[in-house]
């Protein structure tokens, strides 16, 4: 079957969707995109002045999202957020429990949705869409992480953005470029299999 050929068949899917459809797919694809999450949760760097590290926690929900779709990507971000809270220590740095930054972590619940839903509409096919997606999803995250962190710590606005949002301008440009690579490049050799 030639790309062509293949594309028409593909639209409407998200990588995830590639494989045998069945309950347990789902249920594996959920509890390893909740274990990514929390294993990239672990490479964190704290930042002076901020209760905020930076991790690749937010790479890794946006690619849960943009690889799951809405659906699973929801549910995988779900529980790693009540996995945490209950006491898996899988959030940054190795901690659980509801910290000053738990705001990113519902923040990363809605954008893994929003980003698997527009994958799903192939924002995930193209660098310069992708590049779009990551961008949507780093902004939910922040508008709800920012928020957050003003309101659990007692910063101001200007505070909070100093403190959680600034730091991490670069190292989310970076995350971008690296998600702009890899999905295209995802479905172009799904396409040719």
């Amino acid at each position: 079957m030639s790309t062509a050929a293949a594309t028409p068949a593909r639209a409407g899917q998200v990588l995830a969707d590639l494989l045998p459809a069945s309950r347990v797919r789902d249920a594996a694809l959920v509890l390893g995109g909740a274990a990514l999450t929390g294993l990239a949760a672990q490479l964190s760097v704290p930042v002076p002045g901020s209760p905020v590290p930076v991790t690749g926690q937010t790479f890794a929900a946006l690619l849960v999202g943009t690889s799951l779709g809405a659906g699973r990507g929801f549910l995988a971000l779900a529980l790693y957020a009540v996995a945490g809270v209950a006491g898996v220590p899988w959030f940054a740095q190795g901690t659980s429990g509801v910290a000053p930054s738990f705001g990113y972590i519902l923040g990363m619940i809605l954008a893994s949705t929003v980003v698997g839903a527009l994958a799903r509409r192939g924002a995930d096919r193209s660098m310069l869409r992708m590049a779009g997606t990551m961008l949507v999803g780093e902004a939910i995250i922040y508008a709800i992480g920012v928020p957050y962190l003003a309101l659990a710590t007692g910063m101001s606005a200007t505070a909070a953005i100093a403190a959680g949002l600034t730091p991490f301008l670069i190292g989310d440009a970076l995350k971008a470029a690296l998600a702009m690579g890899a999905l295209p490049t995802a479905w172009k050799f799904a396409n040719k299999r």
